[in-house]
């Protein structure tokens, strides 16, 4: 067989990009020997470029506006791609995908190259979201609907082993930000609100876990996370705001476990192998595949209610009850068999 030169396409967001990496491990064991390019953000950038499967990373700069994306577009359109996965499916990325096959596709035919665009499955959500029908194949799978695609190109599915996330060069002193040598990471914010489990469900697993240290993880924005700290201040480190999104990845990648709400730190310990408890709400299409996860959920009618977790919350009865009822107790236990086993 050939080798391939292949263009994978996913812009954003940091836990997207983290599941797409699958798809170079993925392609290099079906098709050995191709060069696979890795177009993304430019912030996500070295998120990727750390990957021995990514030949070259390609970058959008969202600064650089319309123009910027049109002189990437041509640029890539003078590559001889054999085949190109367009696996974000926005108005960007079709700009691109259009600028590569041409009008009607014909430089494509005239190229030979192959094209895929994974589906959004549009009318499946509209009928999820609107009247509570579910259509999609459960449980949902992030990583499965990225690599399912695959299979038009003839590449049988399966999950490609860990470790599928990378960082070559470590920046993160962890002896001046003080993290301890043993500890757990938590993961308490999340992009939207009502995907965070309540602030004092986090309290209270620091306190039925007295024995453990904590490393807290968020943005410059997440305020609120200095309030853990004051459940006690000797074994619990906030970092929230200190960290770029790489040095955020080395502190998961060396802590004993993460706990995590649907994040993206979320993915850095399911494509490195790394135990995680998972803390999952409204949202349905950011679900961990790996055995490494243990996913807490609670099947309610009512959920998920909406794309990302943005809202409203629609249950009457309780509000955000798909995460306000994974109580701390239940989240402790697992925690501490996690611990267990990682020291066996």
């Amino acid at each position: 067989m050939s080798p391939k030169k292949i263009l994978i396409i996913r812009f954003s967001s940091f836990g997207d990009v983290l599941q797409s990496l699958s798809l170079a491990g993925h392609l290099a064991k079906a098709w050995p020997g191709s060069e696979i390019h890795f177009l993304t953000r430019r912030d996500f950038v070295p998120l990727v470029q750390d990957h021995p499967n990514v030949h070259r990373v390609w970058q959008h700069d969202k600064s650089k506006g319309f123009s910027g994306l049109m002189e990437l577009s041509a640029d890539l359109s003078n590559e001889a791609w054999t085949h190109v996965y367009d696996c974000h499916n926005n108005l960007r990325s079709r700009i691109i995908s259009f600028r590569i096959n041409g009008w009607f596709g014909l430089r494509r035919i005239r190229k030979g190259h192959k094209f895929l665009r994974r589906s959004i499955r549009r009318w499946k959500r509209f009928l999820l979201f609107q009247f509570r029908i579910n259509k999609f194949q459960m449980p949902f799978s992030g990583q499965r609907d990225l690599l399912e695609p695959l299979e038009e190109w003839g590449i049988p599915f399966e999950l490609p082993t860990v470790p599928q996330f990378f960082l070559k060069t470590r920046s993160a002193d962890f002896q001046t930000l003080m993290i301890p040598k043993d500890y757990v990471a938590l993961a308490p914010s999340a992009a939207h609100e009502l995907k965070r489990w309540p602030l004092d469900h986090w309290k209270e697993l620091i306190r039925l876990l007295p024995d453990t240290e904590f490393v807290i993880l968020g943005g410059p924005e997440d305020h609120f996370l200095n309030s853990l700290v004051r459940i006690d201040s000797t074994r619990v480190r906030n970092l929230a705001g200190e960290l770029s999104l790489q040095q955020s990845a080395e502190v998961v990648m060396k802590s004993q476990l993460l706990v995590s709400n649907d994040t993206g730190l979320m993915h850095v310990a399911e494509q490195t192998g790394k135990p995680c408890v998972a803390l999952m709400g409204p949202a349905p299409f950011g679900f961990p595949s790996r055995p490494n996860t243990r996913v807490m959920e609670l099947q309610l009618r009512c959920r998920p209610c909406s794309k990302h977790g943005q809202g409203p919350c629609v249950n009457k009865d309780v509000y955000q009850k798909c995460l306000v009822e994974i109580r701390p107790e239940k989240v402790a236990e697992q925690v501490k068999q996690v611990l267990e086993e990682v020291s066996v």
